[in-house]
């Protein structure tokens, strides 16, 4: 049953509020969302540097699981110390690093036709693939600020030509700090129109994510929770690898969309910083 502070009866609120953030709290591991839950954009959400602090002090296992795949570790490392947080490289895990694992370990030393940023185009290099456009074994779509006709006709080519067709992550839109931006569901919609073809997505709520996190913050799928503002990637990606799941409202879902879906994460907060007040 999900557990939503702001509906008890008053009188029972404080009591039952501790009660929930003490169950929250008592787990051993933390698996993060990033964007909606952590910062939007280049702005941190409200209690973020007490949460990280306070993972810290209690010896907390923790990773930040981020769909987005513009951004290497290191460059997600660099975000958040300009935001005030130091943390590890080894932190930060995103769809563009289990997407270069996952391909490379169904044709090592393959060829991609990448629509990304750094991030993706790093992460394949790193995993023995090398750039084609003419005749690659995949066109990998990532999220990127750089789209263009002259690329979607490319990669629409390609892929009727045999390529077959990945995506990073299923996000069809990521918040910032003034709204909403097209993510990469949105982006390799019309390569799937135009051909026929259907993408795989490998990040969440695909459970191989979810695998590769928890083999690398070592725990069980009992000793951990998720956080994460989608319903659609981060709750579900939970609940499919039976691990608890904490819903904030700071990103994309809402308690109104929440209600449309025939699932429901454990908890609902706020946000990161009902966990520290």
């Amino acid at each position: 049953m999900t557990k939503r502070i702001r509906n008890f009866a008053p009188e029972n609120k404080k009591m039952i509020n501790k009660e929930i953030i003490e169950r929250i709290k008592g787990k051993k591991a933390f698996i993060s969302d990033m964007d909606g839950v952590i910062y939007h954009g280049n702005k941190l959400l409200p209690g973020v540097p007490e949460f990280v602090e306070w993972l810290k002090k209690e010896g907390k296992k923790f990773l930040f699981l981020t769909n987005s795949s513009e951004r290497t570790p290191k460059e997600l490392q660099e975000k958040m110390s300009r935001l005030g947080i130091d943390l590890d490289e080894n932190v930060f895990y995103t769809s563009a690093l289990a997407t270069a694992q996952f391909l490379a370990t169904q044709r090592p030393g393959g060829t991609a036709y990448i629509i990304g940023e750094a991030g993706l185009i790093n992460a394949m290099y790193n995993a023995g693939y090398t750039m084609n456009n003419y005749n690659p074994d995949y066109v990998v779509v990532g999220d990127t600020r750089s789209y263009s006709f002259e690329k979607l006709e490319q990669a629409v080519n390609l892929v009727l030509k045999g390529a077959k067709l990945i995506g990073t992550n299923p996000d069809l839109t990521g918040p910032v700090e003034n709204g909403i931006i097209p993510a990469t569901k949105a982006l390799i919609s019309p390569i799937e129109l135009a051909t026929g073809r259907q993408a795989y997505f490998v990040g969440k709520p695909n459970p191989l994510m979810m695998r590769i996190a928890l083999k690398k913050i070592g725990c069980s799928n009992e000793e951990t929770i998720i956080i994460g503002d989608r319903m659609d990637t981060d709750i579900i990606a939970g609940i499919e690898s039976e691990i608890d799941t904490l819903l904030v409202l700071t990103g994309i879902s809402t308690l109104k969309t929440a209600e449309k879906f025939a699932y429901r994460p454990s908890f609902i907060l706020e946000g990161v910083a009902d966990l520290i007040r």
